[in-house]
């Protein structure tokens, strides 16, 4: 079949002339796939013919590679009416071939869609009719803001789907005792008649209304094996009774299978009830975290204290909070004092004290002090809702293991049911007289038995509950692939300020080399003042209570090195050694006596220098953590290179090298030279965790095959990290490698066993034992078997949530 042309209009932002504009054409040329293409810088927008189905995103990479941006809706949206995974990969399929949608993924693990698409091209509603046509459903925005929550949905649908399970039991148990013992009972097989039609056609109906939907658009899922197996068993019961002589006039028995595809819906359903039942469970993380925000809060109001939602608090807003209460937003405390167990974001166990100008996250528990704090990040800012959606979007990420399965599933009804009608006609060619009876009964247990749900689910499922272990413990995994690769590192390298260190560096010497005046300490606090680098909090707090800010001040930072500022024609700059060297300022050999003698005592030396001199010099030091030593000896002790890098100066680095035990360690580098030790490491074939928190790690961070940011460290080194450690201890390290190894040998358990059973089962379902034992295969026992390979695998999933993570090897 000849692939498609399509033409897109899309809008392209940042082209602020006619040469853009050319650019971009001149890049659109060059993509495989692109036909047709005129860019409008008028209209700001790229017309293009394309043929081939990733070819948009490809466009997309590519003009984000230029610095233009084409504008697209990123969203995850809730898939309703699923029951297996070849419904996950229908629903994907359908969504992606939507005009106008870059990128559709579907998880049937947690029922939801990641889609990415031009907003200009389609909308949710086209995307959500799109889906109602094939039989499934997308709950967009609107209808969750009516009330009508998914969870709510999901309640409604497990009330139902018990009801019809139980009564499909219920009805089902008289059917077995009638079929197994008073066959030769008069007008039994109408009394069985009349108590599987209910069952199979009421109870059951979704299956038959599911196949039928697949059907009309030339697709088949799991409704479609379940309505043709019941289906066939039932009409053959049927023609049996009302036309028993055709088979008795050939000397043959005219069984009935009533009891068979009675029994069969009734296990499929308690199948789908235990089931459902169990990824409920697989997803209580996320209902943890959001049960630790309060409904109602308490705020004041002109002095008294009043309660009111909590969606009605602003920034600003002065909270109070009482003993045993959770705290509602985050923000800053003005009044009182407590400690606070913070261990719910953060895995640390110890409560932390809090005072006057020290900071709370919403969803920490208060313990018996008393204190007010002023709101600063409410809503979807504050870091427990950014902590949620970190959660979901990693728990609806797919592991690359998920790609090949997913391809599998894509082809598994129809393979089955090919399956299926050959096992019929080997069975009608060599089954001898009863080779039609035995044909459709091993067709009819081959549709049964084989259950594409538990292929699907065996990575969804393990990586849900993987993700939500991690969250429990302050360990925030971004996607599957982190998880699943963190297993394999081979080499940590370690960011030394921050990562080892506490990261609170302290001036601990000072020594002025020009006359020090009010001037040069205002200056310098102004400058410092602008930095977020640990050392310019160190300076500036050492100088906040003998200096001033002053207006004037212009600042440059010089990565690696230090700060340059201007005031009128001076200028200043505060850094390192290298710096200085750079700038061309010679130290005198008195100053650097006592500079060496601060590098000696392993102290952090930073300059601060005009452009003709060396004005002072400040001996910083910062403390290592406790956790650190014992942390990188365990990842030592199992073989992992660990290596230390930082800006820092040689001699600083060594104490702090000794003191953790580290032996390979560089100081002075730069961040270009991080990123490159990184690479040339990955070069040696070694897997590299990168740990680092500041801007400075940024680069290194996207280079390496793992990135773990510090939860206390700069917005970029979280935002560029796939891993984040919520309390900056090193020894999440080794918990967030034993947990992946565990999730991937869950995974790896749960495919094996599915593939396992579907390899058996369907084999023995056709009858493959019938000539070396007489063995046939009972449909009510392979829709018990199908039944439980689902729960099967989603309770291995959850074994991986009881585990005690620390204990983790």
């Amino acid at each position: 079949m000849q692939p498609t042309k399509s033409t897109y209009y899309l809008p392209v932002s940042g082209m602020e002339s006619e040469h853009c504009a050319l650019i971009v054409d001149k890049t659109l040329q060059n993509i495989p796939g692109v036909i047709e293409h005129a860019v409008e810088f008028n209209n700001r927008r790229a017309v293009v013919t394309v043929e081939g189905t990733d070819v948009l995103s490809k466009i997309l990479e590519s003009v984000s590679g230029l610095g233009y941006t084409i504008p697209t809706v990123k969203k995850s949206y809730p898939v309703l009416n699923m029951s297996c995974a070849s419904c996950a990969s229908s629903a994907q399929t359908v969504l992606g071939r939507q005009p106008g949608v870059i990128e559709a993924s579907v998880n049937y693990g947690n029922g939801m869609a990641q889609l990415e698409y031009l907003s200009t091209m389609t909308s949710e509603a086209e995307l959500k009719a799109a889906l109602q046509v094939v039989g499934y459903d997308l709950m967009i925005e609107e209808e969750t803001a009516q009330g009508d929550t998914l969870e709510d949905l999901q309640r409604k649908k497990y009330e139902s789907l018990r009801k019809r399970t139980i009564w499909a039991i219920a009805l089902s148990l008289p059917l077995v005792v009638l079929g197994m013992f008073f066959m030769e009972m008069l007008y039994v097989n109408y009394i069985l008649w009349v108590l599987a039609t209910p069952v199979v056609f009421v109870l059951g109906r979704q299956f038959f209304v599911g196949a039928w939907k697949q059907a009309k658009h030339g697709s088949s899922n799991m409704d479609t094996l379940v309505a043709l197996s019941t289906g066939t068993a039932y009409l053959f019961s049927v023609f049996n009774t009302l036309f028993s002589d055709y088979w008795t006039s050939r000397g043959l028995e005219a069984h009935v299978y009533f009891e068979a595809s009675a029994v069969v819906i009734a296990f499929i359903l308690l199948g789908k009830l235990l089931e459902a039942r169990a990824k409920n469970n697989t997803s209580s993380a996320i209902k943890q975290l959001i049960g630790l925000q309060p409904k109602t809060v308490t705020v004041i109001n002109e002095g008294n204290p009043v309660e009111v939602p909590v969606a009605s608090v602003q920034p600003d807003t002065i909270l109070l909070v009482k003993p045993g209460e959770k705290i509602a937003v985050d923000g800053i405390v003005t009044e009182g004092s407590s400690f606070v167990d913070e261990s719910m974001i953060s895995g640390e166990p110890l409560p932390v004290e809090k005072q006057p100008g020290n900071a709370v996250f919403a969803g920490t528990i208060n313990h018996k002090g008393s204190f007010r704090f002023r709101a600063q990040k409410v809503g979807g800012e504050t870091v427990l809702a950014q902590i949620i959606k970190m959660v979901q979007d990693a728990q609806g990420s797919k592991a690359p293991v998920q790609k090949l399965v997913d391809k599998i599933a894509a082809v598994f009804v129809p393979v089955v049911m090919a399956i299926a009608v050959l096992s019929f006609g080997a069975w009608m060619i060599w089954g001898g007289e009863n080779g039609f009876t035995h044909g459709l009964l091993a067709m009819v247990t081959v549709l049964v038995i084989a259950c594409p749900c538990a292929l699907g689910l065996a990575t969804p499922t393990a990586i849900m509950v993987g993700v939500g272990r991690g969250a429990h413990n302050g360990i925030l995994i971004k996607d599957a692939e982190s998880l699943e690769k963190a297993r394999e590192i081979t080499a940590v390298v370690l960011d030394k300020t921050g990562t080892i260190t506490i990261g609170k560096p302290k001036v601990v010497a000072s020594k002025w080399f020009a006359d020090e005046s009010k001037e040069l300490h205002d200056v310098l606090y102004t400058i410092e003042k602008s930095s977020e680098h640990p050392l310019a909090d160190a300076m500036a707090g050492y100088h906040e209570k003998t200096a001033n800010l002053i207006e004037g001040v212009t600042v440059e930072i010089q990565a690696g090195r230090g700060i340059e500022g201007t005031l009128a024609d001076a200028v200043y700059c505060i850094g390192n050694e290298a710096m200085v060297t750079e700038k061309g300022i010679e130290i005198d050999k008195a100053d650097k006596i006592w500079i060496d003698e601060q590098y000696l005592k392993a102290y952090t030396v930073v300059y601060f220098a005009s452009m003709h001199k060396l004005i002072a010099a400040f001996a910083i030091a910062d403390a290592v953590k406790e956790s650190s030593l014992p942390a990188i000896k365990k990842l030592q002790k199992r073989g992992i290179d660990v290596y230390m890098l930082t800006g820092d100066n040689e001699q600083a680095a060594k104490a702090i090298a000794v003191q953790t035990g580290i032996s390979r360690y560089k100081a002075n580098f730069l961040p270009a030279e991080k990123a490159n030790f990184v690479k040339e490491l990955q070069g040696k074939g070694k897997i590299v965790a990168m740990v680092g928190d500041g801007i400075n790690d940024s680069a290194a961070l996207a280079q390496a095959d793992i990135s773990i940011a510090m939860g206390k460290g700069s917005d970029i080194a979280l935002d560029v990290a796939k891993i984040a450690l919520l309390s900056s201890d090193l020894s999440k390290i080794r918990q967030a490698m034993s947990l992946s190894r565990h999730t991937v040998l869950t995974i790896r358990q749960n495919l094996f066993w599915a593939f396992v059973y579907n390899l058996i089962g369907i084999p023995i379902a056709a009858g493959i034992l019938y000539p070396v034992s007489g063995f046939l295969l009972n449909p009510m026992i392979a829709g018990a078997a199908m039944a439980l390979s689902s729960v099967s695998v989603v309770t291995n999933s959850l074994r991986l949530k009881y585990k005690t993570i620390s204990k983790l090897k």
